[in-house]
């Protein structure tokens, strides 16, 4: 064999090999290309994931045109682009399921806060109807039995309507309570604590923390408190809002309550249903101001 034709089998076998590594190469630049085209194929998957997607499709192009000596780091690179870009597309898919699942967990939750709280006002109008009749049978008794003393018919009926008061009243506290949860559930605040007096309204006391240090100006707190006041308000239909301050050296009184009714006003109390009490007496850290709900 002479040198001629020995050169140009040796140069065939170069070509074939370097054909062979070209057309692998293709295969792996078609083969990431087709992963990520199967990501922009999924209608779930196609908007996610768009920033690391764009550098796995750099990370393709760099290994295409790169020469031999860099081609297995960047091949490796590419490799892991194209993984990270399906990772995140499908976490950011995982994400939006899960965010989904919350809303419509607390969109279950708030119907059923509603749904028990409209229960309730029916069970206390049922309850206000059978005391009213009640009242009407006593006073019919009370005149069928006018031998009896009246002290004797006064004592009865007494024990019939406080009996039934008490009833109304529980009735209208498990109310409070379904309200307060769903305000503190809407607003995302939690209510100031309160209690109730025995004309039956409740009486919320905002600390001195609530404000800011020596000033009428409600603090974070206050405001968080006033969302919370203004949702339970919204949830107690027919209730009226009073609001009293408490003063010291350096804010008197009135002042708070004027700030606190304006607060109230702003997270969306119309302004027939809150009135200002003005001052009441002297501050501590505990109390700083009230807001009393009525019915």
């Amino acid at each position: 064999m002479n040198a001629n034709v020995f050169r140009n089998l040796v140069l065939a076998l170069l070509l074939g090999v370097a054909g062979a590594a070209l057309a692998a190469d293709d295969a792996v630049v078609a083969q990431l290309d087709a992963r990520l085209s199967a990501l922009d194929a999924d209608p779930d998957l196609r908007e996610l994931g768009a920033y690391e997607r764009l550098q796995a499709v750099q990370a393709i192009a760099r290994y295409a045109d790169s020469g031999r000596s860099e081609r297995d780091a960047l091949l490796y690179i590419a490799q892991r682009r194209v993984e990270i870009a399906e990772l995140a597309a499908q976490t950011a898919q995982a994400n939006r399921q899960a965010d989904a699942l919350e809303r419509t967990r607390s969109e279950l939750l708030l119907e059923a806060s509603r749904r028990e709280i409209a229960r309730a006002h029916q069970e206390a109008e049922r309850l206000r109807v059978q005391q009213q009749i009640q009242a009407e049978e006593a006073e019919r008794l009370r005149q069928q039995a006018e031998l009896e003393t009246a002290a004797q018919a006064e004592q009865a009926l007494t024990s019939a309507t406080d009996a039934q008061q008490a009833k109304l009243t529980a009735a209208r506290r498990k109310a409070a309570s379904l309200a307060r949860q769903e305000a503190e559930l809407v607003s995302g605040a939690k209510l100031p604590p309160s209690s109730f007096n025995a004309d039956g309204s409740e009486r919320f006391v905002l600390p001195a923390s609530m404000f800011e240090a020596d000033k009428a100006a409600l603090s974070a707190a206050g405001k968080s408190a006033a969302k919370a006041l203004a949702a339970y308000l919204d949830a107690t239909p027919g209730a009226r809002l009073r609001v009293e301050g408490y003063g010291d050296k350096q804010t008197p009184g009135a002042r708070r309550s004027a700030a606190l009714r304006s607060a109230l006003i702003a997270a969306g109390v119309p302004e027939a249903r809150v009135s200002d009490g003005g001052g009441k007496g002297t501050a501590t850290p505990k109390r700083a101001a009230a807001v009393v709900f009525t019915l």
